[in-house]
C-alpha cells in the first residue's frame, strides 16, 4: 500500500508529532512525506519526498501572526502550480496534518484526504472556545486544508475521534528533573521584548528559545539561544516551568512532563485562542501579552507551585491502525460529496 502522509510546516508542532507517527504508518506500507511551509525549525529523520512552498503564516516580533509578511511571502500562482502538480492519484491512502497543498490536490481530483490534526479537533462542538469567535480565524481554519474524515488531537478528549496528544518518544524517554530555570518559547516575540519583560523578573533565570537569532547570547538574567530541538527537550524537561505561547505541542509535553504552564496565544491567531479557552478550562494561567497590565500574574505564577495533572498514554499506533482499518476498504470516490456534507465553506 502506498500512503502520502502530508504535513503542515508553519512552526514545530506538526513535524515533532510526525516523528511518532511516521514509524506507525510505515508498519502499513510505503510512505511517502510531504512538508509544506517555510516557518519550522526542525527536520524531519526521514526523507521528505516532496518539500513545498504551501501557505505559512509568518511569525511578528511583537506577540502575534505578521498579516502584512504572511501576504507579501504568499506566492498564490506558485502555491496553485503546486496544487496541481502534487500527483494525489497515485497513493492509496493520504493522510494530511492541516498541510493545504495536498489536501486541494485530493479536492480537486475528487479523492479522500484524511484529516490527523490538532486543527481538527478544535473546532469540535465540546471543545472550549473563546467567549467572542472569530468568524474570520474559524472559516480559514475550516477550510485551509478540506478533508474528508476528520481525526484529532487535543488536550483531552472532547469528542469522539479526539485524542489526546502525541507525545514523541524522545519527551516519554526524558529524565524529568526540577530546576531552577524557566524555559520560554514565545517565537512571535523578538528578543529584545523579551529580555525587556523578563529582566524585570531578577530573581529567575530565563531560558529562552529564540526564532529571530542564531547565536547565544545572555543578558544579565536571561539567556538567548536559537531552536534546537534536543537542547529545548533537556531544558524543559529540567526546567521549573514553562512559559510559551499557546500552541499545542510544547504545551502539552510540559503539561505531560508536570511543568507549570503559562501561555500567551499570538494576536490574529484563532486556534491559539482556541486552545488559551481549553487550557484555562483546566488551570492553566493564560495572560493576552507581554504588556505590564499583566506582571503580577507572571509575579504569582512565578511564586506558586501549582501544576495541572494530566494523562497522556501512548495511544498513537492505535490511532493509526484504526484509521488504516477505517479507510483503506472504502472506494476512492466520494471524496467532494463528503466534503460537501462537512460543511466545506460554510
Amino acid at each position: 500500500m502506498k500512503i502520502l502522509y502530508a504535513i503542515q510546516g508553519t512552526g514545530n508542532g506538526h513535524l515533532s508529532r510526525a516523528m511518532d507517527v511516521i514509524p506507525c504508518l510505515m508498519k502499513h506500507g510505503e510512505v511517502d512525506i510531504v512538508v509544506s511551509g517555510i516557518q519550522s525549525d526542525l527536520t524531519l529523520p526521514f526523507p521528505i519526498k516532496y518539500s513545498l512552498r504551501g501557505l505559512s503564516f509568518i511569525f511578528g516580533k511583537s506577540g502575534g501572526v505578521d498579516l502584512w509578511k504572511t501576504l507579501a511571502k504568499s506566492n498564490i500562482r506558485k502555491l496553485v502550480s503546486e496544487i496541481r502538480e502534487l500527483p494525489v492519484e497515485n497513493y492509496d491512502l493520504i493522510i494530511n496534518d492541516f498541510e493545504p497543498v495536498s489536501a486541494w490536490a485530493c479536492y480537486i481530483k475528487n479523492l479522500p484526504c484524511i484529516g490527523l490534526s490538532h486543527q481538527s479537533a478544535v473546532l469540535a462542538e465540546n471543545a472550549p472556545a473563546p467567549v467572542v469567535t472569530d468568524m474570520i480565524g474559524k472559516l480559514i481554519l475550516k477550510n485551509y486544508a478540506p478533508n474528508t474524515a476528520q481525526y484529532g488531537f487535543h488536550f483531552k478528549p472532547y469528542a469522539k475521534d479526539i485524542y489526546t496528544p502525541v507525545i514523541r518518544k524522545q519527551v516519554r524517554d526524558q529524565k524529568i528533573e526540577q530546576g531552577e530555570h524557566y524555559t520560554v518559547y514565545l517565537p512571535s516575540y523578538d528578543d529584545k521584548r523579551l529580555i525587556l519583560k523578563l529582566g524585570q523578573f531578577k530573581n529567575v533565570k530565563w531560558d529562552v528559545f529564540s526564532k529571530h537569532n542564531r547565536k547565544p547570547f545572555t543578558s544579565k538574567n536571561v539567556s538567548i539561544q536559537p531552536i534546537h530541538n534536543d537542547r529545548f527537550i533537556k531544558s524543559m524537561s529540567g526546567s521549573a516551568g514553562v512559559l510559551c505561547g499557546a500552541g499545542f505541542e510544547t504545551p502539552a509535553e510540559a503539561l505531560y512532563m508536570n511543568k507549570k504552564l503559562l501561555v500567551i496565544p499570538m494576536r490574529n491567531q484563532y486556534e491559539q485562542q482556541l486552545n488559551a479557552a481549553a487550557l484555562r478550562d483546566m488551570g492553566v494561567p493564560v495572560i493576552r501579552s507581554l504588556k505590564s497590565r499583566y506582571d503580577m500574574v507572571i509575579a504569582s505564577w512565578l511564586e506558586n507551585e501549582r501544576t495541572v495533572k494530566v494523562d497522556y498514554p501512548d495511544i498513537t499506533a492505535g490511532i493509526i491502525d484504526q484509521i488504516v482499518h477505517n479507510h483503506t476498504s472504502k472506494e476512492k470516490n466520494g471524496g467532494l460529496k463528503t466534503i460537501r456534507q462537512n460543511g466545506l465553506f460554510t
